[in-house]
């Protein structure tokens, strides 16, 4: 009966080695950039839908901000972008409204000063300057949201739309 503490004790050990936790962490794909599905960058993107905005945040157990929230969904496909929405000023390929696509980066100037670069979001409906995008707003939704473009709040702060997919 000594043993009988020890042996239930090992017998749990034992069983709970076998139990695993599903971590949520982006996957890594091996693919190249020219070979990334655009539709299915979206549908991760839209898995976060309503996750709460957080001030420089990049994760989602605990929030995004807008280029965490983009850094963070083009990671899981293997692209590295910066974390900092100034950064995006001058990368990736500009674009005109006619060739905007699903995946696509849309670059704003912030609310408070034209110069600057303040926020970001990933084309999820194409369709010119009155295309859908999602991003983490901290606006009224303050939260993982889809928005038109064609808002007078977006479009008069829209600075560029770029492609980081094609080489």
């Amino acid at each position: 009966m000594k043993f009988y503490p020890f042996i239930l004790l090992l017998s749990l050990l034992l069983f709970s080695s076998f139990i695993t936790k599903e971590e949520d962490t982006p996957k890594r794909f091996d693919k190249t950039q020219n070979e990334i599905d655009r539709d299915s960058i979206v549908d991760y993107a839209k898995k976060y839908l309503g996750t709460p905005y957080l001030y420089a945040g990049n994760d989602p157990k605990k929030g995004f901000d807008c280029s965490g929230f983009v850094s963070y969904v083009f990671k899981n496909y293997g692209v590295t972008l910066p974390r900092s929405s100034g950064e995006y000023k001058n990368i990736g390929t500009k674009l005109n409204p006619d060739e905007f696509k699903v995946g696509d980066i849309l670059v704003f100037y912030g609310y408070k000063d034209k110069t600057i670069i303040g926020h970001l979001g990933i084309i999820c409906e194409a369709n010119g300057m009155k295309s859908k995008f999602i991003h983490a707003s901290s606006g009224k939704v303050n939260s993982v949201t889809i928005t038109s473009l064609d808002t007078e709040h977006y479009t008069n702060r829209f600075y560029k739309c770029i492609d980081v997919l094609s080489k």
